[in-house]
């Protein structure tokens, strides 16, 4: 054995740069493909299409007024629609300003007050039950511009001005009967128009103000006399409360029972509807 060398030093030193040799060459593979998966991606990124989100398309309205295939039939009829359009538009206003339904709604509003249920019973009922009696008065009204004037129209038989006319008629007749005549002259004198010799010479447009107004004036008289006995009854039960010196108690925990009990047991509903019906000439 020679001197300076220790016994496997040559053979360490071997398998030590093997080691480094074989670590150095997996960091370059590993390296290696690092690098090409990254350009791989980077080029599948730029070869794929680019997606732009989809923008939702807004339709386009136009309006305009062509010159048609010139025949007045399509023109008359384009009018035909306009005019039931804006019929329909108004529907409400005729129906609460027109009818009967301004008093009977009136009525019972003050009803549901007088007997301090609140909002018993709802709305909607109170509005439906208006609905239904305003129905029932204004039939023959109804059934008189039906035959008169609807049904000749749709059968072609009369011009729309016609229909208009002949529908007016039973509703100004209707609306002449409840209208008091003070009310009339008044919105006479506040149009300065001419005094009329009579009634087809007052002008609608008098006639309906003068209508709503006296409707108005009926349903508080009426419903006046509706709220007379349930005040009797209240201002009783409060002189009862404070002669026998219960001053904690609200009147109406023992006037709401009280009212309920007179309204049903004089069957206020039938009274009513009777006095509602009835009071329409």
């Amino acid at each position: 054995m020679r001197r300076g060398f220790a016994p496997g030093t040559g053979g360490g030193l071997r398998r030590r740069r093997l080691i480094r040799w074989c670590a150095t060459l997996c960091v370059c593979v590993v390296l290696g493909l690092l690098f090409s998966t990254d350009a791989g991606a980077q080029t599948q990124r730029q070869q794929a299409p680019v997606s732009v989100p989809s923008v939702p398309t807004i339709p386009d309205i136009n309006f305009r007024i062509s010159t048609g295939d010139g025949e007045p039939r399509n023109f008359a009829s384009n009018l035909q629609i306009l005019f039931f359009l804006t019929v329909l538009s108004l529907a409400p206003s005729i129906l609460i300003m027109m009818t009967s339904f301004t008093r009977i709604v009136i009525v019972l509003s003050f009803l549901r007050q007088a007997l301090g249920t609140q909002q018993m019973p709802p709305n909607q009922i109170m509005i439906g039950l208006s609905l239904f009696l305003t129905m029932y008065i204004m039939l023959p009204t109804w059934t008189d511009i039906n035959q008169n004037a609807l049904q000749p129209y749709l059968k072609s038989e009369i011009t729309q001005p016609v229909a208009f006319q002949r529908a007016l008629v039973p509703l100004r007749a209707f609306m002449f009967r409840q209208t008091r005549e003070r009310d009339l002259a008044l919105m006479v004198r506040l149009s300065q128009s001419p005094n009329p010799a009579n009634e087809s010479e007052v002008g609608t447009l008098v006639l309906i103000p003068a209508f709503i107004i006296s409707e108005l004036k009926t349903a508080f008289q009426l419903a006046f006399f509706v709220y007379l006995p349930f005040v009797v009854v209240d201002l009783v039960v409060a002189s009862a409360l404070m002669s026998i010196g219960v001053m904690m108690l609200p009147p109406l925990m023992i006037s709401l029972p009280l009212k309920l009990l007179l309204f049903v047991l004089a069957d206020g509903w039938n009274l009513l509807v009777t006095s509602l019906v009835t009071s329409f000439r």
